[in-house]
């Protein structure tokens, strides 16, 4: 099969014929119909997140946001078969842990970041093995196109999570976005479906109109303003609700806890880059006077997809308004560069292999 496979960090990825997989008794084969080229694609291209101990290695198939139709199926197997079309979430757990067994498979107790360690390689490939399959596949509703799914791998998905659970966010509360990359126009439309009034910031006027297209009720540029969580602030009338880093670098960290009002929650989604190597200062003594909480959001546990499917078949959602375009395997160079500069708007989707 095809496949794009990391060589050196930061040089292209090798596209070239490797070995087909073949499934685990209590795995499956997918073949890959579609595959968003996420960020964090980018961080793992780039050799980040070392301190994570989920730094790809020269070898690695990168790739995480997969959909597609199972081609093989293990012995053990008992919830899919051949034909099925399915998502496949980037965090995949191993099915037996105690998060795993009460429905947090999300934070695994042993995790399989897919497409970023050696055990799972990933989904920039005609084909992709998915490890305890039953655990981790995701049903695809009848009807449904892959490329618009593929984002529910991680970006749209995480989103959802952040907000739907993690926050969670009520109707009628202002919610400041800050980094309008994909997670971030995920997480405004998903706002927005919950009703909330969203406020999206960004450096770029175009991810900004695109954020107004989602649902975004105002809009901040960080480069026009002198001071961005003031801007956020009056905006929302003395401080959001809810306000959600999506990028992941030390300044949008702070300037989203500094956007919230008394009580606020900020939802941490973006992972740090070789900057901050995971580590940012926060203002703690205004978070204690002010009560903020601080929360982390990953992924979504497979078991709570059908919230997504269900507000989909209800036209509230729609991941596939973040899709900007579909490019083949040979372009995912090109992409991954584009993003060194931030220069791709919502979710480049992989559909020719």
């Amino acid at each position: 099969m095809r496949a794009a496979v990391l060589r050196e960090h930061g040089e292209p990825l090798d596209v070239t014929e490797v070995d087909d997989p073949e499934p685990e008794p209590k795995g499956v084969v997918v073949e890959v119909e579609a595959c968003g080229i996420c960020r964090s694609d980018w961080h793992g291209w780039q050799g980040d997140w070392d301190w994570l101990g989920i730094q790809p290695q020269p070898g690695q198939i990168l790739g995480h946001e997969p959909a597609g139709r199972v081609t093989a199926v293990g012995e053990d197997v008992t919830n899919f078969a051949e034909g099925d079309h399915v998502a496949v979430p980037f965090n995949l757990g191993d099915g037996t842990c105690m998060q795993c067994r009460t429905g947090h498979g999300n934070t695994c107790e042993s995790p399989m970041p897919l497409g970023f360690v050696e055990p799972v390689p990933g989904a920039f490939a005609e084909l992709v093995h998915v490890p305890a399959a039953d655990h981790n596949l995701v049903h695809l509703p009848d009807g449904v196109d892959s490329v618009d799914m593929a984002g529910l791998g991680c970006r749209f998905m995480t989103a959802f999570h952040g907000l739907a659970h993690r926050a969670p966010v009520e109707a009628g509360d202002w919610v400041a976005v800050h980094g309008c990359g994909g997670v971030g126009l995920s997480a405004v439309h998903v706002a927005d479906a919950l009703g909330a009034n969203v406020v999206a910031v960004d450096l770029d006027d175009d991810k900004l109109s695109t954020a107004e297209d989602l649902g975004a009720a105002e809009t901040v540029n960080a480069g026009d303003a002198d001071d961005v969580p003031g801007a956020v602030q009056a905006l929302a009338g003395g401080g959001c609700h809810v306000s959600v880093d999506a990028l992941g670098i030390a300044e949008t960290c702070r300037n989203s806890v500094h956007s919230l009002g008394t009580r606020g929650t900020h939802v941490q989604i973006g992972l740090t880059t070789a900057e901050e190597e995971g580590m940012v200062s926060l203002p703690t003594d205004a978070m204690v006077m002010k009560e903020i909480e601080f929360v982390g959001s990953l992924g979504l546990p497979p078991t709570r997809y059908d919230e997504i499917f269900r507000m989909v078949a209800r036209d509230k959602l729609d991941p596939s308004a973040v899709v900007s375009e579909t490019v083949s395997l040979d372009d995912v160079n090109d992409k991954l560069s584009a993003m060194t500069d931030f220069g791709t708007v919502g979710i480049p989707v992989i559909d020719e292999f």
